[in-house]
């Protein structure tokens, strides 16, 4: 047990650190002071342009507008992320948020759309992307707000954002401001920590000023400074699963169409990233060290731009993994001094507002009990496992033949939570999720499906309608989707609508 918890210092700034303490201030602000501590000589990664739709719940929580968060931040919409190369070149499939058909309540939608593709019938031949809203509107270029299907109560359209990761941070820190963050510009010179529990106790900072507090929250990126340099937490090394270990980034100007959704191109080594915004276009190459220089890489990149670049590019060095505790006596890390997972489904970002909610709901108010750490480092493990899981997917399913590192992905073991939902899905067509998952059943039959995995069964429920009530549920969801994209403005028109 620690002494109840008043101050909390978090070290580091960008979007892990202002999201963190944007949350706080907004929830616990009454209650707690929150610091943020600033370095203007260390940058930050800053690339981190792509989202996921849970970014909505945490703009409305900490009471950030739309309107103005999409012009500070030079914000598109994304409504999926489209894979391409990735089983096979000139092979493409997206994964698209939102739902996809409609809802059964012991059977998805995939197992009716499966038993039509059995049949060979050309004529009912439809791919299960026919049946998302998102993956019409986003192939369309369309986009409008929709909770519901017109007349249905079919779900509608899911989004996210893609963003510029430095103007986030930077309308963050203003908004922090007004809710109470208190923000000190400076460099730590000196951890202090109490001798008997090894607790950080303050800071000295490079003014010889002192910064103390009861719980300190580690933000600075790939430095780790106080989870990893001062209390040796310790890393699990999760390379020999993912093996790319560097990335880099550019900035372009964009194509003549900004489109609503993410660019995964796959490449002979690695993938690509193309992230269009209002004002420019996000660019990356991730790739292995050990199959492709970085001389190699670099002409990869600018050889595959959108438009022309707009600065040089830079190397981003990682290892793919994660902290082995994320709360470690009085510290907890958020953002990339927890771990990093390659952005191929966006989730860094996600995982900075998952852990800061997380540390919401088990704020040690009268002090820091180890059975509540325990607890949160177990669900932290628990999601970030998924979520690896489910990267990892991508690489183990690829069909390419075409270089080394790829048949090295095809080849190598995967963790046997990964290993058995493959093996569920090729014999029944099922996934199962746990109800905290991050990524849903539709989530990895699109990404399964569309790395070539062909169910052996289908669920006996399909069995109970008839051919002909298939393809009449078929054909009429289809049309009902066909027809509301049609009706929707163009993407552009959306973003020219917020000036």
């Amino acid at each position: 047990m620690q002494n109840k918890i008043n101050n909390v210092v978090i070290v580091g700034g960008g979007t892990a650190g202002w999201m963190t303490a944007n949350l706080l201030a907004r929830v616990l602000g009454k209650s707690i002071n929150v610091t943020l501590l600033e370095s203007e000589d260390i940058p930050t990664v800053g690339v981190g342009e792509a989202t996921i739709p849970p970014i909505m719940q945490f703009n409305q929580a900490i009471g950030v507008n739309e309107l103005d968060f999409m012009q500070a931040s030079k914000a598109t919409i994304k409504l999926g992320i489209q894979f391409e190369n990735w089983l096979k070149p000139n092979h493409h499939y997206m994964h698209a948020f939102g739902s996809i058909g409609k809802n059964f309540p012991f059977c998805d939608f995939n197992h009716f759309w499966l038993k039509q593709q059995n049949k060979n019938d050309q004529v009912d031949n439809l791919t299960y992307w026919d049946f998302s809203l998102n993956y019409q509107a986003a192939k369309h270029n369309k986009f409008q707000k929709l909770k519901h299907l017109p007349n249905t109560n079919l779900p509608g359209i899911a989004y996210a954002y893609h963003f510029d990761a430095g103007l986030y941070a930077k309308f963050l820190t203003e908004h922090g401001k007004q809710q109470g963050v208190k923000h000190v510009i400076g460099t730590v010179k000196q951890v202090n920590q109490n001798h008997e529990t090894g607790f950080i106790e303050g800071l000295l900072l490079d003014n010889d000023t002192q910064l103390s507090g009861d719980l300190f929250i580690d933000c600075t990126g790939m430095h780790a400074l106080l989870i990893e340099k001062t209390l040796s937490t310790g890393y699990d090394d999760w390379s020999h699963w993912l093996p790319c270990d560097r990335a880099m980034a550019v900035p372009s100007e964009n194509a003549e169409t900004v489109v609503p959704y993410t660019r995964s191109i796959a490449h002979h080594v690695g993938w690509q990233w193309q992230i269009p915004l209002q004002h420019r276009t996000g660019n990356g190459l991730v790739y292995s060290s050990k199959h492709m220089s970085d001389e190699e890489a670099k002409q990869t990149l600018l050889g595959n731009l959108p438009g022309k670049p707009l600065n040089d590019p830079r190397i981003i060095k990682f290892r793919t993994g994660r902290r082995r505790k994320i709360w470690n006596k009085n510290v907890i890390s958020i953002g990339l001094s927890s771990g990093f997972l390659e952005p191929l489904e966006s989730t860094n970002i996600h995982l900075v507002q998952s852990v800061a909610t997380r540390l919401l709901k088990f704020f040690p108010h009268n002090g820091i009990s180890q059975t509540l750490v325990d607890e949160f480092n177990r669900l932290c493990k628990t999601e970030v496992e998924g979520i690896r899981d489910f990267i990892i997917l991508h690489y183990k399913l690829n069909a390419r033949t075409d270089s080394p590192f790829w048949r090295l992905c095809q080849q190598m073991d995967v963790p046997d939570t990964l290993k058995t939902k493959i093996e569920l899905f090729k014999q029944t067509g099922k996934v199962h999720c746990e109800p905290n998952d991050l990524f849903t059943e539709i989530a990895w039959q699109q990404v399964m499906l569309g790395q070539g995995v062909t169910p052996a069964d289908i669920h006996p429920l399909v069995d109970g309608l008839s051919d002909e009530q298939i393809k009449d549920m078929m054909e009429s969801l289809r049309t009902l989707v066909d027809k509301t994209v049609e009706n929707m403005p163009t993407h552009q028109d959306f973003l020219s609508s917020l000036t």
